[in-house]
C-alpha cells in the first residue's frame, strides 16, 4: 500500500486533535473519513464539532461523513458503523482515538471519573472494533489503530495515576489481543503513542496550559506516523506498540523540527514514557 485513496476510515473522537489530524492526513489521498464523535454544538473550551471537522476533511481532498456518536453507547456505535457502510460501502480502517483523562491517585479519582475513562477507553475500543469487524473482514488491507501507549509497569504513572493507567493500558492490551485474534484473517491491530506531549485541547485545559503547549509537537506528527502504519501491509505489520517518532525514523525521517509548536522550547516527554 502506498495510499489511502478510496479507503474508508472510521475514527472515533475525530472532531479535533489527533483524531482530526489523522483524518486530514488520509484526506490528502482522497480517503473517506467517518467523523464519529459527540460534539455537534460549539464548546466554550474545545474547538471543533463533527461538522467543522468534516468540512476540513473535504477541503483537504477527502470525503467525510459526520456522525454524532457517544462511544459509551453500543447503540450509537452500531448506528455510526451502519451509516458509514451505507455511505461508503464498507470500512477499511478503525482508529480508536476517543479518550477522556483524569489524572490523580486513587483518593482523587472518584467512581464517576473512573467510569467515564474506562467506558470511553477500553470498553469503547472493544465495542467500536467489534462493531466494525464484519466489514474489516471484507477489506483488502484492514487496520485497527489504537491511540494508547506501550505497557511499562515501571512507569511513575502506574502509581501516580492508577485509574488513567488502567484505562490506557487496557486499550493497549485489547489491541494486542485483536492482533492475535485477527491475525489469520489478515487484519492488523497496532497501538500508537506520541513520544512528546502533543498540542491538543486536553493538554491546554488539563495538563498545564500554554507552557506545556510550547513544549509540545503538533498533532501532525502522530498523523504522519499513523499514515505510515495504515499504508503498510496488514499481514506483516501487526501486534506492535509504536512510538510516533520511531515510526517516522524507520521511514527515513531525521528532522522533526517542523512539528515543534515552539522550536525554542525543549520538548516534554509524553505520559508513560518516563
Amino acid at each position: 500500500m502506498t495510499s489511502l485513496a478510496g479507503k474508508t476510515l472510521f475514527i472515533s473522537g475525530a472532531s479535533r486533535g489527533i483524531g482530526l489530524a489523522i483524518g486530514l492526513r488520509a484526506a490528502r489521498d482522497g480517503a473517506n473519513v467517518v467523523v464519529a464523535a459527540k460534539t455537534v454544538e460549539p464548546h466554550p473550551k474545545l474547538s471543533g464539532t463533527i461538522y467543522t471537522a468534516a468540512a476540513e476533511i473535504e477541503a483537504a481532498g477527502g470525503r467525510a461523513l459526520a456522525v454524532q456518536c457517544d462511544v459509551r453507547s453500543e447503540d450509537d456505535i452500531a448506528r455510526a458503523v451502519a451509516a458509514a457502510v451505507e455511505r461508503f460501502g464498507g470500512i477499511d480502517v478503525v482508529v480508536n482515538n476517543a479518550s477522556a483523562i483524569r489524572l490523580g491517585g486513587t483518593a482523587q479519582v472518584d467512581a464517576k471519573a473512573f467510569d467515564l475513562m474506562t467506558s470511553i477507553g477500553p470498553r469503547a475500543t472493544y465495542l467500536v472494533t467489534r462493531a466494525a469487524l464484519p466489514h474489516l473482514e471484507r477489506a483488502s488491507n484492514a487496520h485497527i489503530l489504537t491511540l494508547s501507549p506501550p505497557i511499562a509497569l515501571a512507569s511513575k504513572w502506574v502509581g501516580s495515576s492508577p485509574a488513567y493507567t488502567f484505562k490506557k493500558y487496557g486499550m493497549t492490551l485489547l489491541t494486542l489481543g485483536f492482533a492475535a485474534d485477527f491475525r489469520e484473517r489478515g487484519i492488523a491491530a497496532n497501538a500508537l503513542w506520541p513520544k512528546t506531549v502533543i498540542a491538543t485541547a486536553a493538554v491546554r485545559n488539563l495538563l498545564g496550559g500554554d507552557a506545556v503547549i510550547r513544549a509540545s509537537r503538533t498533532p501532525a506528527i502522530v498523523a504522519d506516523a499513523a499514515y505510515a502504519i495504515l499504508t503498510s501491509d496488514a499481514r506483516t505489520t501487526s501486534g506492535n506498540t509504536y512510538i510516533d517518532e520511531d515510526v517516522l525514523r524507520a521511514g527515513g525521517m531525521t528532522d522533526f523540527s517542523g512539528y515543534a509548536v515552539d522550536p525554542t522550547t525543549p520538548l516534554g516527554l509524553d505520559i508513560f514514557l518516563d
